[in-house]
């Protein structure tokens, strides 16, 4: 008998549980249901997120596939953060925190009341990573439904437009390249639809991995927000929650380390964003599995850059979509991919991309004759990042592939954006912001603001910018982010003078502060390092949170 027992039976199972019940009939259940597997839909859904405001009708699809099959859905939401309207001010400190904020509170959610299985509804940035995190730490039958890419906007002569876009117009408008008027217009048109933005940002990145890493349906990571394959992607989802709960097959069985190899191998075919470093690393850490930045570099130097999506490339994820989606991408990189892997169909990934096709066209690459030789993600390290720092490498210039300059540095993206847009930034110049990271942020900000007015000044190939920060999964130039050790933990970085010569070199994975080993270790003995005031949950963040190069999950301090 035990061996058929639900965990909901805690809830509905003998006379002690009669005021369990009573509060289960109270919000519409009968007794009939209380045999039945009781199902968690877990939704992202809000009226002010763009790639969240479409999932109320998404989840709706998802609890008549669960009744179909015969559980009893109850759905609840999360907290959900729009990074791309975090942008440039103090809000874009909460991003990052709010992963854990999201991990925890379904946590409390699942155990308190007892769910059987989820299905997870994820949309954004961290939504994804943090609803992945909480299934690893839960380990109950669980299927994800991404939410999917938005259209891409048009304006004018530019007929693919995304956030990345939008930010670079706002630099060429300071030039007086384009009317205040004009770019009005363009805000107007440049996101026609709901969805995560139409490039390979963070957002659909971490939807496409998702995927890859086995937790949802073949050909749910790029189906587009607003197509009926996304509903009809919600309905069988649902149905097959309840596969999985008869099975017994749950996230831990199905992400594994050769799960995470395969999603890092695609992560660097697609040119995935630089958050994804951070999220991988924390979805393996709530799995109890090891996994080191070593792992991203020594796989980007197998599995070559084939996907050409923006940011780094030409296309939205519509584009990808109409090619195949990840199964096309799958095969095409498939000599690459672990064969064994499991995924929710119950099937391996290998089997569930048996009948994809790789297209013949620009927007994936054939493996022989691929975009770059190398992965899209770059991990450096030197004397001004001893313990790793990342970069986008196919959203590089070549010509910026080896760089030095000498070193503007500055304590905050703020300082740094107005730097740049009153001229004060030139040629040959390496930007450098610091205390920005986990904790000395805190909250590890994107510094998307300064990159963007940089590269719609078309000084993308005349200054780089390092920082202890991170990127927008839409940034696109010379950004070395995730430095680490941070400037708050006494890293080199911290120590860094205007005029220092810095060099960044992405074929030999190096970024070095030009001074001897001497002058930096003097330096670092009389460091002060600065102290950013924090209250509420970015204080309690800052006492938590580990480094970048360990995935900038939260540990007690009794844990490290």
């Amino acid at each position: 008998m035990l061996l058929n027992r639900k965990r909901s039976d805690d809830l509905s199972v003998g006379i002690e549980r009669s005021a369990h019940r009573a509060l289960l009939y109270s919000v519409g259940m009968t007794g009939s249901d209380f045999a039945k597997p009781l199902v968690a839909v877990v939704n992202s859904w809000n009226e002010i997120v763009p790639g969240h405001i479409h999932l109320r009708e998404v989840a709706e699809q998802v609890k008549y596939g669960v009744y179909e099959a015969g559980g009893v859905p109850r759905e609840f939401n999360t907290i959900a953060v729009c990074d791309g309207m975090c942008q440039g001010h103090v809000g874009m400190s909460y991003p990052l925190p709010s992963r854990d904020v999201i991990a925890d509170s379904i946590e409390i959610m699942i155990q308190s009341h007892r769910f059987d299985a989820m299905v997870m509804i994820p949309g954004c940035d961290k939504t994804v990573p943090a609803m992945i995190m909480a299934a690893m730490r839960i380990d109950i039958p669980t299927i994800f439904l991404t939410a999917g890419p938005s259209l891409a906007g048009k304006f004018g002569e530019n007929d693919v437009i995304t956030t990345t876009d939008i930010r670079e117009f706002a630099g060429k408008t300071q030039k007086g390249d384009m009317t205040v008027e004009e770019l009005h217009r363009l805000e107007e048109e440049a996101i026609p639809s709901a969805g995560s933005c139409a490039m390979m940002g963070t957002a659909n990145t971490m939807n496409c991995l998702t995927e890859v890493l086995g937790l949802t349906l073949p050909g749910c990571g790029s189906a587009l927000a607003i197509a009926s394959k996304k509903k009809r992607l919600a309905r069988m989802t649902g149905n097959r929650v309840m596969g999985l709960l008869q099975s017994g097959l749950t996230p831990r069985r199905i992400v594994t380390r050769e799960a995470l190899e395969n999603a890092i191998a695609a992560d660097m075919a697609m040119g995935g964003s630089t958050n994804s470093v951070l999220h991988l690393m924390a979805i393996a850490h709530e799995g109890g599995i090891d996994l080191e930045l070593e792992d991203f570099d020594r796989i980007g130097r197998k599995v070559p850059y084939v996907c050409s999506i923006k940011p780094s490339g030409r296309y939205p994820l519509s584009r990808l979509e109409d090619s195949g989606g990840i199964p096309a991408l799958l095969k095409t990189i498939e000599p690459h991919l672990h064969k064994n892997q499991l995924t929710v169909t119950g099937r391996t990934l290998i089997e569930n991309i048996a009948d994809a096709v790789p297209p013949e066209n620009d927007v994936i690459y054939p493996l022989n004759k691929p975009k770059g030789k190398e992965g899209g993600i770059a991990i450096l390290r030197g004397s001004l990042a001893p313990n790793g720092a990342v970069v986008k490498q196919s959203a590089v210039k070549a010509s910026m592939h080896v760089f030095q300059g000498r070193a503007r540095v500055f304590h905050c993206m703020e300082d740094a954006s107005a730097a740049v847009s009153g001229d004060e930034i030139n040629e040959g110049d390496v930007i450098v912001i610091r205390y920005e990271g986990p904790r000395g942020g805190p909250g590890m900000r994107e510094m998307h603001m300064t990159t963007s007015l940089l590269v719609g000044r078309g000084m993308d190939e005349k200054c780089a910018l390092v920082t202890d920060g991170r990127f927008s999964g839409s940034t696109r130039g010379p950004c070395v982010g995730h430095v680490a050790p941070e400037a708050a933990a006494g890293g080199p970085i911290a120590v860094v003078e205007d005029g220092d010569g810095i060099l960044i070199d992405i074929p030999n994975r190096r970024l070095d502060l030009l001074l001897d080993d001497e002058t930096i270790r003097e330096r670092l003995k009389t460091l002060k390092p600065l102290y950013k005031p924090r209250v509420g949950v970015l204080a309690k963040y800052a006492e938590l949170v580990t480094s970048a190069d360990k995935g900038a999950v939260l540990m007690t301090r009794h844990a490290e």
